[in-house]
């Protein structure tokens, strides 16, 4: 039986030698293995996540791919959420097994809970490829009119993603894109700053549509400017100064 997460902490910083901590990932990883063979479901979590340990330690952990979309296609939020985050960690986008983990984004892209759903768009603001991008661009671009901010802004993140691999896909989602611009979210705006200013940049054929943003975006930077003190926001006597650092470079882009 392997042990758990926090023991083989332990174990690596009693090592004395490199030789040492070698022997001790080396043992662990057998167990590992031999447990994702006989298909333990019980401590399948537990397992990837001493494998992210182990990967952050500089050690082979491409064993443990497959077992990170095993764990993102469970129902249980805990299992769910490591699995997401060894996908982020153990995969890139040059990785051939992350073709199959689409269809359990597009999934949990319309799943009932708040933290699946910013799970699956932070994962494909990470890792989506071209093709991944075609398939889910509908359904992140969906997110930009969520009620909840905390969607919306994940969404224009992962879009950010999806439109730097395929650019010719802007047009189609432009108007929503604009429509961020009215948001009272300072997250939301920050991130739809970034988005516009990359989509001026990768489709210029879009600029009309985003030069007329240019008056709202003047006539928010004006009232930053002329707010006063509100700690939420204020850093060093400067109301959001990452807010009006995006909307300057979004206005000199276009």
């Amino acid at each position: 039986m392997s042990i758990r997460l926090r023991e083989l902490i332990r174990a690596v910083r009693a090592c004395k030698t490199a030789q040492e901590e070698r022997a001790v990932i080396a043992k662990e990883c057998a167990l590992i293995r031999t447990a994702f063979k006989d298909h333990t479901l019980a401590v399948r979590h537990r397992n990837v996540a001493k494998l992210l340990f182990i990967h952050m330690l500089g050690y082979p952990s491409h064993f443990g791919q497959m077992e990170c979309l095993k764990l993102i296609a469970s129902p249980n939020f805990p299992e769910k959420r490591i699995g997401y985050l060894a996908l982020m960690l153990l995969l890139d986008e040059r990785t051939e097994v992350l073709t199959l983990v689409t269809n359990s984004l597009k999934n949990d892209l319309h799943h009932e809970s708040q933290y699946v759903v910013g799970l699956a768009l932070t994962s494909v603001g990470n890792l989506a490829t071209a093709d991944m991008g075609r398939v889910l661009v509908v359904d992140v671009s969906s997110h930009l009119g969520s009620s909840n901010p905390y969607i919306r802004k994940k969404a224009a993140l992962a879009l950010i993603r999806i439109l730097k691999r395929v650019p010719e896909l802007a047009e189609d989602h432009i108007d929503g894109i604009v429509a961020l611009i009215k948001d009272r979210s300072h997250g939301v705006l920050i991130a739809a700053m970034q988005l516009m200013a990359d989509v001026a940049t990768g489709m210029p054929s879009l600029s009309d549509k985003l030069m007329r943003t240019v008056p709202s975006l003047v006539k928010m930077l004006r009232n930053l400017l002329n707010l006063g003190y509100s700690p939420e926001h204020d850093i060093s006597g400067i109301a959001d100064p990452f807010l009006q650092g995006e909307m300057t470079i979004k206005q000199a882009r276009l």
